[in-house]
């Protein structure tokens, strides 16, 4: 059982960002940390492996408020969140990330810490809505190891539109000059009702050509693996020994456990999600009243479905059962291999998952 956290506290809306937050001057560090609390309770699940704070933005949380939440969830993991052998990872701006909140983090058990970088570039930065600098990044990353906080994961953002003058490569350059252990690579998307949605609407900028986005993701993948990283899911790559045991749940199909707003819960068959607004999650958990918005139970076809489209997502791959045979033709066209007994995605193959899942589906059903 794996357990995340979501904070949806933020102090502005990055242009491109559609997640369920809320943009606060002041953050209700106490009434958040409460109902979420009162929340675990009202789960009552134990034996949690990894906790995730994600946002949001929890590094905007005060380091007592992420304290209290370890000291009271620690009964519920299978380890000390004080040692290593737990994963507890913080989502962090690098602007939050000083040398006393770092050593704060540490102490309170969070021995992971995902910043979230996106570029080098100030311009783009800017164009982003960002709050921090490039320079801030590096000052991050120095705070958070001179805290005993080694396992560093940096989130960069790809293919964006022509007119910023981008530099990808430079940007790879800079974020392995730092030493992470881990590297999260997002394509751009355009989501509506975005800032980003609304500058394309009405012509300010344009939406990024699919073309940049296949040559600079295959640029990455080049790039990383030369520098010592292993792409082990489609967006994410590590050096040995740093995969992430918390994602890499979600990604095998293990159940896990979502707190506050928006958060989404597995067991394994059926999945829920919780109210997405701040307000209406307080309200809900402050009256006595469960947070869940709604629930899904998946059906044989979806879980196979889910299990095949998981399973392609990740260097492990599909094993191959008598269901896959005779292989599908896509084998021939570069961009699935047969290894270990699996379908293993290429670089080239990852950029077409959906497709590949389709046609996947389609030949094992005409198979039948």
């Amino acid at each position: 059982m794996h357990l995340y956290v979501h904070v949806p506290f933020c102090q502005r809306r990055c242009s491109y960002c559609d997640f369920s937050i809320a943009v606060r001057k002041r953050i209700p560090v106490r009434e958040y940390v409460d109902v979420v609390l009162q929340e675990a309770g009202q789960v009552g699940q134990a034996g949690f492996e990894t906790i995730y704070f994600g946002g949001g933005t929890p590094s905007l949380l005060p380091p007592a408020g992420i304290a209290t939440l370890l000291e009271k969830l620690r009964p519920r993991t299978t380890h000390d969140v004080r040692r290593t052998v737990a994963e507890v990872t913080l989502e962090a701006n690098p602007e939050d990330v000083t040398p006393e909140n770092a050593k704060a983090w540490r102490a309170a058990g969070v021995n992971r810490v995902s910043l979230g970088a996106q570029s080098f570039d100030d311009a783009v930065l800017k164009w982003m809505h960002r709050s921090h600098d490039a320079a801030r990044i590096g000052a991050a990353v120095h705070a958070l190891r001179g805290a005993g906080i080694e396992n560093i994961s940096l989130d960069l953002i790809f293919a964006l539109p022509d007119e910023l003058g981008r530099d990808w490569e430079r940007d790879l350059d800079m974020a392995l000059a730092l030493r992470p252990t881990h590297l999260s690579l997002y394509g751009l998307t355009v989501e509506p009702r975005t800032p980003l949605d609304r500058w394309i609407s009405r012509g300010a900028t344009q939406a990024p050509a699919d073309e940049r986005y296949a040559e600079e993701y295959l640029a990455a993948h080049s790039w990383l693996t030369a520098g010592g990283f292993s792409f082990y899911e489609v967006s994410n790559a590590a050096r040995e020994g740093y995969r992430s045991r918390h994602n890499s749940a979600y990604w095998s199909g293990k159940p896990y456990v979502g707190l506050g707003p928006a958060a989404h819960s597995f067991d394994g068959r059926t999945r829920r999600w919780n109210l997405r607004a701040w307000e209406a999650y307080r309200r809900a958990i402050a009256e006595g009243r469960s947070a869940v918005e709604s629930e899904e139970r998946l059906t044989e076809e979806q879980r196979e479905l889910e299990r095949v489209y998981l399973a392609l997502r990740t260097d492990e791959g599909l094993p191959i059962t008598a269901r896959y045979r005779p292989l599908p033709p896509i084998t021939a066209q570069g961009w699935v291999e047969v290894r270990d007994g699996s379908l293993k995605c290429t670089p080239e193959g990852w950029l077409r998952l959906d497709s590949l899942v389709n046609e996947l589906t389609m030949h094992t059903e005409s198979q039948r």
